[in-house]
């Protein structure tokens, strides 16, 4: 009797552990939101810039391959879907660069927005580049350097005549972004503040492929050229440059080169933007397990450059790099989700 009385215990302990370890292994399984439950869509804001759209797809994909969630994407400006997410017609904005917009800045002061996550370790890179063979010369190409002692934007008054206008010859040439870009205002005031209006000309191209298109031409001619860049961006990745040191960051400058109603300016060098997901208030309320994952995703710079660059030469459309990307690197993107998460989008993309 002792014994079938201590084999009772025992077989009930077990069940009980069992019954523990199940219990245990199921809170760390992932648990639908409210929202996804409900079968609501999910809306990307559909953004226009490669490392933008890679990263909706990316976060789409797995939303609706692990998570169960529908959604979809949703075509416009940038202005048009970012006031979209602020009243809550869209739900995700997968890029979103802080101190950038004034838009999502607002509707994250009234509260109809949230940013979550650090997905660009390091942040964003803008400035002033040349060509690397500029500076330190290409003996592999026969190249010679044109300016070897070319370092901060505070030598270019020397070296205007490696940079020569064709229109202006007795000037140099700063490639600077399309008109009506941010950027553009920005590299406008800097040029004066910097005092180089008087030896370069400013130089804005009709659209961003023009501008991609001089640099293209230029870097393949070995020839010299001054532009301003952004990352993560394929050019990066494509081409050897090398930044020009500008002054120290200043807040207080920086709103004046950035501000449209600004009158007196000052230089600084490019803020460094963060780069977050930018969710809707009620679909964060909502789906906090989804929070956490988006606060958890990382794309280093040289990783997010070089497949925006591999998206360019192959033709490839986002939504295709982001099935390759969860197929070729489960090593990065299942450290943001649960095991049985990972294991449905695995299954979903082999599918």
């Amino acid at each position: 009797m002792r014994s079938i009385k201590l084999l009772a215990a025992v077989a009930t302990a077990a069940a009980a552990f069992t019954a523990g370890s199940a219990h245990a292994a199921d809170s760390n399984a992932a648990k639908p939101g409210s929202w996804c439950s409900a079968g609501k869509t999910v809306h990307f804001a559909g953004i226009t810039w490669e490392s933008g759209a890679f990263a909706t797809e990316v976060l789409r994909q797995i939303l609706e391959k692990g998570y169960g969630c529908k959604t979809d994407v949703v075509p416009g400006s940038t202005a048009a879907t970012e006031t979209a997410l602020a009243h809550g017609d869209v739900q995700i904005w997968a890029e979103q660069w802080t101190g950038r917009s004034e838009i999502t800045s607002k509707a994250v002061e009234t509260g109809s927005v949230k940013l979550v996550g650090d997905t660009l370790p390091g942040g964003t890179k803008e400035g002033w580049f040349v060509p690397d063979y500029v500076v330190k010369g290409d003996p592999a190409r026969g190249i010679k350097a044109s300016a070897p002692g070319l370092a901060s934007v505070a030598d270019l008054p020397k070296y205007k005549n490696v940079f020569t206008d064709d229109e202006e010859p007795n000037k140099g040439r700063f490639l600077n972004c399309p008109s009506g870009w941010d950027c553009e205002r920005v590299n406008t005031r800097l040029l004066k503040v910097l005092k180089l209006d008087d030896s370069y000309t400013n130089f804005r191209p009709g659209t961003g492929a023009a501008l991609d298109a001089a640099i293209a031409s230029a870097y393949t001619r070995g020839a010299p050229i001054l532009f301003y860049y952004w990352g993560p961006a394929a050019l990066m990745a494509k081409y050897k440059l090398t930044e020009l040191k500008m002054p120290a960051y200043n807040e207080a400058c920086w709103q004046t080169l950035r501000n449209e109603s600004s009158t007196q300016q000052c230089a600084s060098s490019y803020m460094v933007s963060h780069v977050t997901v930018g969710a809707s208030t009620p679909f964060y309320n909502a789906e906090p397990q989804l929070m956490t994952m988006f606060s958890k995703v990382k794309f280093p710079m040289d990783f997010l450059n070089a497949t925006i660059l591999d998206m360019s030469v192959k033709k490839l459309d986002a939504q295709t790099m982001a099935a390759q990307f969860l197929r070729t690197h489960p090593e990065m993107w299942k450290t943001w989700v649960p095991a049985d998460v990972a294991a449905k989008v695995q299954a979903g993309i082999a599918s």
